[in-house]
């Protein structure tokens, strides 16, 4: 068993990791791991770091750059192809400043792997899926 939080509700709820996609939450009747891309604010952030158990890969991007829209698709396609074992959450860093300077984001785009709460890699510029994905799970062991 797993403690997931919901992304929609932010409740704790305990999943067996062998149904990840069939999880609903306790609260909301939610998906707990629905395998698509989390828009991130600072408290489900905060959330996912501090009690979730799945691992997370965190797109940091801006609306104004192009590398990062052009990655967009490739973001959304990993998170099928790597989800419901990890999650993927994008930070708008126009929108939450606070966070990127709290990761000390450099440049964008900017992937960062987190697993049980802590950073465990990071990698900036843009990829495609299928190196997004061989990236994240080389990472991961």
């Amino acid at each position: 068993m797993k403690h997931l939080i919901c992304p929609s509700c932010h409740a704790v709820n305990r999943a067996d990791e062998t149904r990840l996609s069939q999880a609903m939450c306790g609260k909301c009747s939610k998906p707990l791991a629905q395998g698509g891309v989390l828009h991130l604010d600072q408290p489900l952030l905060d959330r996912l770091l501090a009690k979730d158990e799945l691992p997370l890969l965190v797109d940091f991007w801006a609306p104004w750059c192009g590398p990062c829209k052009m990655m967009a698709p490739a973001f959304e396609e990993a998170a099928k192809l790597l989800g419901p074992g990890v999650r993927l959450g994008k930070v708008d860093t126009e929108r939450e400043k606070a966070l990127g300077a709290r990761f000390q984001v450099q440049s964008i785009p900017t992937l960062a792997l987190f697993k049980g709460g802590r950073e465990v890699d990071r990698m900036s510029g843009a990829m495609p899926a299928k190196d997004i994905v061989a990236w994240t799970k080389s990472r991961l062991g």
